[in-house]
């Protein structure tokens, strides 16, 4: 079995493990049903950031303000990230 049969799951499992699909990529529905959980999560993650952003510019600065403006740039990187490897996935799937 490959990297590529696994893929990881938007949810964890038991514990806070992470949790795998076996696929051959045909699009099962356990497939269908994570493809459409990781775009909720990607679209109320964009919100969050939004939010945060308009949020953060009246709180005092001190080092809350600071983590939380560190933790907003590292989940835009991070959708930035997921968004662009899907779109890449997309790509190859068509070609």
């Amino acid at each position: 079995m490959t990297t590529d049969e696994l893929r990881l799951l938007p949810r964890s499992g038991p514990e806070g493990k992470h949790s795998y699909l076996i696929t051959d990529h045909h699009g099962g529905p356990v497939s269908r049903i994570a493809d459409a959980t990781e775009v909720i999560q990607l679209h109320m993650g964009n919100q969050l950031v939004d939010h945060a952003i308009a949020l953060l510019p009246a709180e005092p600065p001190g080092d809350l303000r600071y983590l939380a403006e560190r933790l907003t740039e590292a989940l835009r990187d991070a959708l930035r990230i997921a968004e662009s490897r899907g779109r890449r996935l997309n790509h190859r799937d068509q070609s």
